[in-house]
């Protein structure tokens, strides 16, 4: 089996004439949490969008579980195992938990055994259960993240793209979300995340991806990044964003 489920290898793109990946290249390893951090602009969302094939890479590979995905459409790497939660929220407010989670298996062409799966979830995560028949705009930041995750977890994905879990949460619910998925880590989902708030980030994680200009800058161990004094001069008067 290979270390590595992702490897991002030079890739060039952007939108339209503006060019945002400049060469970034990182790996992400199997069962491990790797955050990718960096000042705004830096490219971090666009290379999540790249991976997802949202964004045409105009250059450079993307390999996943062993073979090149590049510019694949979104929904065959959703049946190839990878699941992408974007920034913000992105649940139906209008329908109920149980709807979200329904709708959310059957969007992806995933249908078989939906009930199972739900119910599977239901037991991991029992907010699910105890707010199944409630409308998700009802609830908490926390929550509608928590659904938003199980909705991609319902695809069984072996890994996923999550963008910037924390952003508009207190830090009581980022302490939730964070705690969210080191649970998924020790289930063995691989997890690659975008995060602003890069000292808690890369507290849980395993590895770390520094990018700047579309360039990836630092690519090391989590705690090895936490130390680097390089980094602290990316973010706001040489101290790591969030401490």
């Amino acid at each position: 089996m290979e270390t590595d489920i992702l490897a991002v290898e030079d890739i060039v793109g952007g939108y339209g004439k503006q060019t945002v990946l400049n060469g970034t290249s990182f790996r992400v390893a199997r069962g491990a949490i790797t955050t990718v951090i960096g000042p705004n602009g830096a490219g971090k969302s666009t290379v999540f969008k790249a991976v997802f094939g949202l964004l045409r890479v105009q250059r450079g590979r993307v390999v996943f579980d062993g073979r090149e995905v590049t510019n694949l459409d979104p929904r065959r790497l959703l049946e190839l195992g990878i699941s992408y939660v974007p920034q913000g929220r992105n649940v139906f407010p209008e329908l109920t938990v149980l709807h979200n989670l329904e709708l959310g298996a059957t969007a992806a062409g995933r249908d078989a055994n939906v009930a199972g799966r739900i119910e599977s979830l239901m037991e991991r995560f029992p907010m699910l259960r105890r707010k199944a028949g409630a409308q998700a705009s009802t609830l908490s930041g926390g929550e509608q993240k928590l659904l938003e995750i199980a909705r991609g977890l319902l695809l069984e994905p072996k890994l996923m793209l999550i963008d910037e879990p924390s952003i508009g949460l207190s830090p009581l619910l980022v302490k939730e979300t964070f705690g969210i998925l080191q649970d998924l880590r020790a289930k063995g989902v691989s997890i690659l995340m975008v995060e602003q708030n890069a000292k808690r980030a890369l507290e849980i994680s395993d590895f770390g991806v520094v990018l700047e200009l579309g360039r990836t800058r630092i690519e090391a161990a989590a705690g090895a990044i936490l130390a680097d004094p390089r980094v602290g001069q990316l973010f706001l008067g040489g101290h790591i964003a969030g401490s």
